[in-house]
């Protein structure tokens, strides 16, 4: 593996940091939501929660000016980083000189994972880690599950807010689709609230490490996994509506069929879908699926 080419107290020093980003000249993106991390014990955190070591492969996605990428690359086998900002490659050629890093310099968002990880990580137990900007948080996440990617864990850092809606309850006012599409796929665990007073420049909220264990299956069996996230996110899309009356404007299906599906379901049709578990939106998707 490489080594950690400066020492820990100026590897995470503003002061380092912004004569180097300056010598290059570069200028922060507003619009990619770059915000670097420079405290030492956070990205230590993060680092720990990842649990990483000489079998794991990690897909970073923004490594921004490296500081993470640096503990990533001094712990695990293999690195391999996603950079959007091609204005930063001459300070990656300063701050990352490691022989078990790539870095990939496209859109995450637009890229075929499951392809790389496949090229990039034989045998390796693969693990996302990322300090996520906040504008493309849900995009980002929203992908990893869907397109079901062959990794055990995902740790990252998001806003504060994000990391609640994430991992929130049934009833809660965070508690939404995106809630249910996560539960469907991982356990999660916010492992750290985050002050916004370790970022450059510093955004105006707070963060959060959480972390994904990835399910081997999926938490549940149904018969139409498209059709039960259409029923979820149906269900939230008119969240003052009863349930009936939400299903049926946004799925364009009768009340009728509806409160046919909610009655097999077990379920009343004036409860709202915010109070509903993963368990019975299954229930609900299946009935539905009986009747289309």
């Amino acid at each position: 593996m490489g080594q950690i080419i400066m020492d820990e107290k100026k590897l995470y020093s503003p002061r380092v940091m912004k004569d180097i980003l300056d010598k290059h000249g570069f200028k922060f993106r507003k619009g990619l939501g770059q915000n670097f991390l420079i405290d030492g014990n956070i990205i230590n955190k993060i680092a720990e929660t990842a649990e990483l070591d000489e079998s794991t492969g990690v897909l970073e996605i923004g490594p921004g000016f490296g500081a993470l990428t640096q503990v990533l690359c001094s712990r695990a086998k293999k690195v391999v980083a996603v950079e959007i900002d091609k204005s930063l490659r001459e300070v990656h050629e300063e701050t990352l000189n490691y022989d078990n890093l790539r870095i990939i310099y496209e859109d995450f968002i637009k890229m075929d994972v499951n392809k790389l990880i496949e090229e990039e990580f034989n045998g390796l137990d693969v693990k996302i880690v990322a300090n996520l900007p906040y504008y493309i948080t849900t995009p980002i996440i929203m992908k990893i599950l869907e397109e079901k990617y062959k990794i055990s864990k995902m740790v990252v850092m998001v806003q504060k807010e994000v990391a609640q809606r994430l991992s929130s309850s049934p009833g809660s006012r965070e508690y939404g689709a995106i809630t249910l599409a996560v539960q469907y796929r991982a356990n999660t665990n916010i492992a750290m609230i985050v002050p916004n007073t370790v970022f450059v420049p510093r955004p105006k909220v707070d963060s959060a490490i959480i972390e994904f264990n990835i399910l081997r299956e999926p938490r549940i069996k149904v018969q139409d996994e498209a059709l039960l996230f259409n029923v979820i996110k149906a269900s939230f899309g008119q969240r003052r509506k009863t349930l009936l009356n939400a299903l049926s404007n946004n799925l364009k299906i009768s009340k009728d069929m509806i409160k046919g599906a909610l009655e097999g379901a077990g379920i009343a049709s004036e409860v709202r879908g915010e109070t509903l578990n993963l368990y019975e939106f299954g229930k609900i998707s299946d009935e539905i699926k009986k009747l289309i």
